[in-house]
């Protein structure tokens, strides 16, 4: 029978890609939230308790340091790391020599003064500023997302807060929602608590954490884009092939294990900890692979391995200044990570900056989708 005949419309073409791509959105946000409460269930603590807000009770017992535990994320660690540097070098060494035509703009200028001035009150404690304290982290990072926009536009005359300014505005709100979402994994994990919240109101909480949050995804974003105006283009000897070529099986494989991973997060809190950036990236991809789409957005070019690595290495820079400002802040943090606990660089330990590497790549898919959506919007018809 023809669709026509029993009512029902016939999707095709972009009105079908778009269905499928909402659903599939829609199932991916679905599992993201609800598989870790699935451990709690299998556990069978109570879910007041992840719930709570602020986060204030301590839960989970972590395993003390280990040197053979160390020894072995040390080692996995390196084999993310000697590449990276490696290409790091080599795109250092093919920079583009020529002297930039651009000037560096007032308001970049305006932004180092801004950023001196918020870093000073941060490590200060003056008594006329006590109440303003707890918010200096905010006007570190938007001095710090015009600094490093300043210097982009220096280089090519065009950056994000110039060439694209809906999207870079569009990115502090998305920001907030997605590192909300990573306090959410953390409840099952406790990696990092925060001081000095236990008389904080949820509202006072709320909106102390999100205007800092919303930074998150503009910072990397745009250090991200100034690596790549600054660095070389050198030679890389893997491009990803076309989706249509890659075998079912793989995005399959990532789905199921970045799913258990975020089902067991809560029952194995010490052994699973750092699929907490690991999965969200595998569940995201896996997804995208499905949907006939590759993992990762890397131009026209198709060179996975410079976008990859240039977005580790912008999330591992934000990451230096994420725990250098934290240190001597008064609203700060501090870390408890399970069996490699030492050797602490600020108060994060040595082996925990390798959780930046995934996270760059996750900041990028979720700065991507936000993009194609506003393209989409912007190229559709209007009535």
């Amino acid at each position: 029978m023809r669709a026509a005949a029993t009512g029902w419309p016939r999707l095709q073409g972009e009105p079908l890609k778009m269905l499928f791509r909402c659903l599939g959105g829609l199932l991916v946000a679905i599992g993201l939230i609800a598989l870790p409460l699935f451990g709690v269930w299998v556990k069978g603590a109570p879910v007041s308790r992840y719930t709570e807000f602020p986060p204030l009770t301590h839960y989970v017992e972590h395993t003390g340091f280990s040197w053979i535990a160390f020894i072995l994320c040390a080692l996995a660690a390196l084999v993310l790391l000697v590449p990276l540097v490696l290409f790091l070098c080599r795109a250092w060494a093919g920079r583009p020599r020529a002297v930039p035509a651009w000037r560096f703009p007032a308001w970049g200028w305006f932004g180092v003064g801004f950023t001196a001035v918020a870093w000073g009150l941060a490590w200060t404690r003056f008594p006329w500023f006590a109440p303003l304290q707890p918010y200096t982290f905010s006007p570190l990072w938007l001095g710090y997302i015009l600094v490093v926009n300043a210097l982009t536009y220096r280089r090519t005359g065009a950056c994000l807060l110039t060439a694209r300014p809906r999207f870079f505005l569009a990115l502090f709100p998305a920001s907030a929602v997605f590192w909300w979402y990573f306090e959410y994994l953390n409840r099952f994990v406790q990696n990092w608590v925060y001081l000095g919240i236990e008389n904080m109101t949820p509202v006072q909480y709320f909106w102390e954490a999100t205007l800092p949050f919303s930074t998150v995804l503009p910072a990397v974003l745009g250090t991200h884009e100034f690596l790549a105006a600054v660095l070389g283009r050198p030679a890389t000897s893997f491009r990803l092939p076309p989706p249509a070529h890659i075998p079912r099986r793989v995005p399959a494989l990532l789905i199921g294990v970045s799913a258990l991973g975020l089902a067991f997060l809560a029952v194995f809190p010490d052994l699973l900890f750092p699929l907490l950036w690991l999965s969200p990236l595998l569940l995201i991809s896996g997804a995208r692979m499905l949907a006939a789409r590759p993992p990762l957005d890397a131009g026209p070019d198709n060179d996975v391995v410079r976008r990859a690595a240039l977005l580790a290495a912008a999330a591992l820079g934000c990451g230096f200044f994420w725990e250098m400002w934290n240190f001597y802040s008064l609203a700060r943090w501090e870390y408890a990570v399970p069996f490699v606990n030492r050797f602490h660089i600020f108060e994060m330990p040595l082996l925990g900056y390798t959780g930046y590497f995934p996270f760059g790549i996750e900041c990028a898919l979720v700065g991507d989708a936000i993009r194609s959506w506003m393209d989409r919007r912007a190229a559709a018809p209007h009535p």
